[in-house]
């Protein structure tokens, strides 16, 4: 149970977030080709419903957990922290079992409503998961704002592994009784996957209950607070923050029913409709992939924040933002630039199939996104709740005006949901950076932070693009159709992860201070030219 530093706890999120979003794409084009593009979409539909439910669930009381734990503990009221935490974890339980039972009820109304009737054996299949993720996620918060990040780290690929076993083996076995029963497969492994998860921070829970802090350390006079009180500040805390994290994924909610709607609309089959809806399926997935350590960042630097607001600490708050910002950028810039320029080799090394050009177009959605998502955890780490939220209906509302719009013409269709996330995203974060500065009275410059990220990236993009046709031309000779694509892929993602980090040293973009926090074994990785060019 000792605490981690925000950057270790970050490190170890981001390892483990990036292997569980591996093993996710992985499994998408063994899932395809047992379920087919019509499978996939209707795949992708019952998971937008879920993850709505799931965010209804889970988003505002795990935080809540994470940022009263943090305060408490960093005014030395040990005791009070893990009460809180107890009520929470029975309030989270109680929600996950109604949110359950509710989901099943309206399964079937829920699937009419959205256009996609096949998908109501799989919203009854996602229901357990419901209950299993609100017990993990309690505990999650928990370690969290303990500072220890390896329980969430760790459960979180438990459950990515048992999901894609059994989802695998589950849609194999059930696609002889036809699609929409075959789509089932990927629904039950989310629930078995989640029951393990559950299961093993259960275990990590009780095993470091002997070692709580508050009976090693010395009872200190703190202000104690009482039941009504805790449960108050869980509510404040959670409820903005659930109502703000709903709203964002309501965006992929409306995507559901409003895209394939509109493409009907402009003249498109039911059918056509829903392969299309896939595409923008396997869109989003791979942009959950950087987002994945974006979101490590955000449950790292929370409770880090949360406590520097509790104890008054300005410059501890601003470095803490400013370092945020700072590793946003470098990472969300230089993905987006890579996945627009390898877009299509990138979907073929997968066996993706066909929806390339939408990565391609709307790469730029992944650092908006990021962005948003850092901001987010900002307002609410300084306890700006519904302000957040408020901006996020803003973002929301134009994006589906956006979306009803353009997915209608013919020649945009599926673009037009891509160019109503870029918009409905854009709002809100001019709108978050200046309630930021205004509350904390500093000077916080996102341009700052994005220019040498933004440099490198462009002189990244170059090199690979040529790399790998290049490399593509030269490796025609192999009669295997699949090789020269995956090798051309592969090295040029490794020509580009090496061109980024030399151009980034040589402006000055990255210095050896920042890499302080790395553990040595990941030092070994990076190139000896490199580090001896760093300052």
């Amino acid at each position: 149970m000792k605490e981690q530093s925000t950057a270790k706890g970050f490190a170890i999120l981001s390892a483990a977030g990036m292997l569980v979003k591996v093993l996710s794409i992985i499994y998408i084009p063994l899932l395809m080709t047992i379920i087919g593009e019509e499978g996939y979409g209707l795949y992708g539909a019952s998971y937008q419903i879920y993850a709505f439910i799931y965010v209804l669930t889970n988003s505002g009381i795990p935080v809540a957990i994470s940022k009263l734990i943090s305060e408490l503990n960093a005014v030395g009221n040990y005791r009070d922290a893990v009460r809180g935490f107890k009520i929470a974890r029975f309030m989270l339980m109680t929600i996950g079992v109604v949110m359950a039972a509710l989901l099943m009820i309206f399964a079937a109304p829920l699937s009419r409503i959205m256009g996609y009737n096949k998908i109501y054996l799989s919203l009854l299949s996602l229901a357990p998961a419901i209950l299993f993720t609100s017990v993990a996620s309690a505990y999650r918060g928990y370690f969290q704002g303990r500072g220890n990040m390896t329980p969430t780290a760790v459960s979180q690929i438990i459950e990515q592994v048992i999901n894609t076993i059994f989802a695998i083996i589950f849609a194999a076995y059930l696609m002889k009784y036809g699609v929409e029963v075959g789509c089932v497969g990927g629904p039950i492994g989310t629930s078995l996957g989640a029951l393990a998860s559950a299961s093993f921070l259960m275990f990590c829970y009780e095993k470091s209950r002997r070692y709580v802090l508050y009976k090693k350390i010395p009872v200190q006079k703190v202000k104690r607070i009482d039941t009504k009180k805790l449960v108050k500040k869980i509510i404040k805390y959670g409820v903005p923050i659930t109502i703000c994290v709903g709203m964002t994924y309501a965006g992929s909610l409306v995507d559901v029913w409003n895209t394939k709607s509109r493409l009907m609309a402009g003249g498109l089959s039911d059918v056509k409709s829903t392969i299309l809806y896939g595409y923008l399926t396997k869109y989003q997935q791979l942009l959950n992939v950087p987002i994945t350590i974006i979101s490590s960042l955000s449950a790292a630097i929370l409770p880090a924040i949360s406590a520097a607001v509790a104890v008054k600490n300005g410059k501890k708050v601003k470095d803490n933002i400013d370092y945020s910002f700072r590793i946003c950028f470098l990472i969300a810039i230089p993905c987006a630039f890579g996945l627009s320029v390898l877009s299509d080799p990138i979907f073929q090394l997968l066996k993706f199939g066909k929806g390339s050009y939408i990565m391609a177009w709307g790469s730029v959605v992944l650092v908006l996104m990021s962005l948003m998502q850092i901001q987010t955890t900002i307002l609410q780490s300084i306890g700006r709740l519904f302000t957040a939220t408020l901006y996020s209906v803003i973002g929301i509302v134009i994006k589906i005006c956006i979306n009803y719009l353009l997915i209608a013409v013919p020649k945009i269709n599926i673009l037009g949901a891509v160019v109503g996330s870029t918009v409905g995203f854009m709002i809100p974060i001019i709108l978050n950076h200046r309630i930021i500065k205004k509350s904390l009275s500093v000077k916080i410059s996102m341009i700052t932070h994005a220019v040498k990220p933004l440099a490198a990236s462009a002189a990244m993009g170059i090199i690979v693009y040529v790399n790998y046709f290049l490399m593509h031309f030269i490796l025609g000779f192999i009669k295997i159709p699949y090789l020269p694509n995956a090798i051309s892929t592969a090295a040029s993602v490794a020509v580009g992860i090496i061109t980024y980090m030399y151009v980034l040293v040589l402006i000055g973009g990255i210095s050896k201070r920042d890499l302080q926090s790395l553990p040595n074994r990941a030092m070994k990785f990076i190139p000896g030219f490199i580090l001896v060019r760093m300052k």
